[in-house]
């Protein structure tokens, strides 16, 4: 099994989140985030200090999937939510092993 995390720009979370709903998804998490990466946006010089980051907002989806299916579903991620332009966020997979419920059942 493989986790899959995908940072998105939040206009596109609900497509990705669409196009995945077919899917052969064990389990998937959404959160809003901030970050930034090469696009760095600065709020401004204040006075001799340096510059201070502004946070983009953007929305993590964190699927765990299926080893046979991962590179379906990556290209499904990318195929939706790249736009070409700078910012379109980032796709990391790690391995993953499962446990048992915490509730035991």
């Amino acid at each position: 099994m493989k986790q899959v995390v995908a940072i998105v720009k939040p206009y596109l979370a609900q497509k990705v989140i669409e196009s995945l709903h077919r899917a052969p998804l064990e389990a998937l998490n959404v959160r809003e985030v901030k970050g930034f990466g090469r696009q760095k946006s600065y709020l401004g010089e204040y006075g001799e200090s340096e510059y201070a980051q502004a946070f983009l907002p953007k929305v993590e989806i964190t699927l765990w999937v299926d080893d046979a299916r991962v590179e379906e579903i990556v290209r499904k991620l990318v195929e939706v939510a790249r736009t070409g332009r700078m910012g379109d966020g980032k796709i990391f997979v790690t391995p993953v092993s499962s446990f048992d419920s915490i509730s035991g059942a």
